[in-house]
């Protein structure tokens, strides 16, 4: 991209070109602007200088051990109380049976999240992780919020940091960044009224960096939240990088409106998920890697964002419930061919990572359009 640069915008483009760091002030100011544009050349700038010209993905497949929850956040769609018809939980031998399969068809990273199961015994979840990487100790496993890590500390009467250090010796190998939602107290008791605070996620995480675990971390946008209220998010997000590095990863995701009891009738709109992607990139300079999750915007809105400062697109996933039971509508797979595709038809070079964001593969133009011969 080539656009004019306001005069506005230009101190900013400056400083970032510099390696200097923008402040809260100058990130809002990013997020009202209204050239979509202009915002997007700065964050292509950056991650260029970051990522070059490569675009990532992973082979990951997703499910859920249960949906049943003792929580009711007003804006959940996929928890389920023991009386719904509709509730499920996982047998262990199910879940090693998925992860087989996933391993048979070239799955590197199993994501695994669930409820906050009212009965099942801490036992359950560490005979989880130690028979799923019983599998495959390559199969990476990607498991558990930060409010489930609390919950099973309670559940097992030990201190947080110690759960934590028993599930790494079993060879959990990073946490989700799901959770996070929205820090600012006010919202954050609108939308998941009971849920863990901001500083309970962030200590979760960093309690994790501190015993060598690296982690993702995510942003619910598009809700009850100001623009105030995001770039508050991201600055305490930056502040745990600066402390820790141990983020690989920052994923916003679109909040979607269906079947909770949030009064938001639409999900945010492609300009509100281009610049939030856009300002994440200037804003977390300490970040390698802002994920476009195309769960919760289309692939083809994704492809869009890797223009506007995205350098992933997340990946296969081949079964999503929590995005999909609040109203998603796109699909629930992506073949490895349609992530190249996409990525390759933006003029990036299409990378294989793995949980870490650490490149498997990366395909050369010959090799990228074998998977789609039609269109060479």
């Amino acid at each position: 991209m080539n656009f004019f640069i306001p005069a506005e915008l230009q101190g900013i483009r400056e400083k970032t070109a510099l390696g200097q760091r923008i402040d809260e002030a100058e990130a809002l100011q990013l997020l009202e602007c209204g050239d979509l544009n202009a915002l997007g050349q700065l964050a292509d700038e950056a991650n260029r200088r970051k990522n070059n010209n490569r675009a990532s993905y992973i082979l990951n497949r997703y499910f859920n051990y249960s949906n049943y929850c003792i929580l009711s956040c007003q804006f959940c769609a996929f928890s389920r109380k023991k009386r719904d018809s509709d509730g499920f939980e996982l047998a262990i031998p199910d879940m090693v049976q998925k992860a087989r399969e996933a391993l048979s068809i070239g799955i590197t990273e199993l994501h695994i999240v669930g409820g906050l199961h009212p009965s099942l015994p801490f036992s359950y979840y560490t005979e989880m992780i130690r028979e799923l990487k019983a599998v495959d100790e390559r199969l990476q496993l990607k498991c558990f919020t930060a409010i489930e890590i609390l919950h099973l500390a309670w559940l097992a009467k030990k201190p947080m940091t110690e759960v934590l250090a028993e599930f790494k010796s079993l060879g959990l190998d990073s946490l989700t960044g799901g959770g996070a939602e929205i820090f600012r107290k006010e919202v954050r008791d609108r939308i998941a009224r009971g849920k863990e605070t901001a500083e309970e996620y962030l200590d979760v995480h960093r309690a994790w960096h501190k015993l060598g675990g690296r982690s993702t971390c995510t942003m619910l946008f598009g809700h009850l939240e100001t623009l105030a209220d995001r770039v508050d998010h991201m600055r305490q997000l930056r502040g745990l990088q600066d402390e820790t590095g141990g983020f690989t990863g920052f994923i916003p995701l679109p909040y979607q409106p269906d079947n909770n009891e949030i009064p938001v009738e639409h999900s945010p709109t492609g300009f509100d998920m281009l610049r939030t992607l856009a300002v994440a990139r200037l804003y977390l300079d300490n970040f390698d890697h802002i994920t476009a999750y195309w769960v919760g915007m289309g692939m083809k809105l994704a492809q869009v964002a890797l223009n506007y400062g995205a350098d992933d697109v997340h990946g296969t996933i081949l079964e999503e419930k929590i995005f999909h039971m609040a109203g998603a509508d796109t699909p629930q797979l992506q073949t490895e061919t349609d992530m190249i595709r996409a990525i390759r038809e933006t003029g990036r070079v299409p990378v294989q990572r793995d949980t870490f964001y650490e490149p498997v593969r990366e395909w050369s133009g010959e090799e990228a359009l074998a998977c789609y011969p039609a269109i060479k």
